[in-house]
């Protein structure tokens, strides 16, 4: 059997670490890109100030419209955070949350006021040890942590929302900036020197459009939504453990019950 000392004694932190594949994608991608640009041998017909107002200026703006103003700002802090990697390993969170339910169950619930600073770190599994050592019923914890759960998901759910509203956009405005290129072009086929900026408005908005979609925001969109269901997954060992714990189950129990909600790889065998 595990050690049951608890590493109540030690702070409970997740290693924050520089998420090399976000970074490392994100860096081939556009390096490819720029590569293909400068071996065509005019990379400055690439960068044309109106067809980036249309397509970046445009796809805010109207993303702003559909959303308010507070879920923009909140993506795009929450956005900066795909670049971080926070290891949050459901295993490990399993075997803390295996130590606490054995702890309390030698020595009374109480004695888990003693690991509350250790566990800072985790604000739910913080706030569900810290119920239950106030006497909060079990199923009460649950619950209460649950519609935490929820609220965090929901959240989540907004700021991922308004990346893929960006992402379907960018294309839109691109397309819009395509016609008026266009339109600017027929009007003025009598003076040639309009013809090539107006041919520029229109190949580029939808080039910016394609790579702000399909290599930005989509990209951002799918990462957020990882790293949600991987907290989720967290949250969920710790909504699990510190109901049972409320409850004074045996904690040969609460492995069971853990395991059936991790992945195969990721179960804990602490009492083996």
């Amino acid at each position: 059997m595990a050690e049951a000392t608890p590493n109540a004694g030690g702070p409970l932190r997740n290693r924050t670490t520089v998420d090399i594949a976000t970074v490392l994608g994100l860096a081939v991608g556009f390096g490819l890109l720029a590569a293909a640009i400068v071996l065509g041998g005019s990379p400055g017909s690439f960068i044309n100030i109106p067809s980036i107002l249309i397509v970046i200026g445009g796809t805010f703006a109207i993303t702003t419209a559909s959303f308010s103003l507070n879920e923009m700002l909140r993506t795009l802090r929450v956005a900066l955070k795909i670049f971080i990697q926070v290891n949050r390993n459901p295993t490990r969170a399993a075997f803390q949350t295996l130590q606490l339910a054995e702890l309390a169950r030698k020595q009374g619930v109480l004695a888990l006021q003693n690991v509350m600073g250790a566990i800072q770190a985790e604000p739910v599994l913080h706030k569900g040890i810290g119920m239950v050592v106030d006497g909060t019923p079990g199923e009460e914890v649950e619950a209460i942590l649950r519609r935490d759960m929820q609220a965090m998901f929901q959240r989540h759910q907004k700021s991922i929302n308004v990346l893929r509203r960006m992402a379907e956009l960018a294309p839109a405005m691109g397309l819009i900036g395509t016609l008026i290129g266009l339109v600017q072009m027929l009007g003025n086929l009598s003076d040639p020197g309009t013809i090539g900026p107006s041919m520029a408005v229109a190949l580029l908005t939808t080039f910016y459009g394609a790579v702000l979609a399909n290599m930005v925001f989509t990209p951002m969109a799918n990462k957020l939504e990882r790293n949600s269901a991987d907290e989720a997954m967290v949250n969920q060992v710790y909504v699990l453990s510190t109901g049972s714990i409320g409850r004074q189950e045996n904690p040969r129990r609460l492995e069971m019950l853990l395991n059936s909600i991790l992945p195969p790889e990721k179960r804990v065998s602490y009492f083996d």
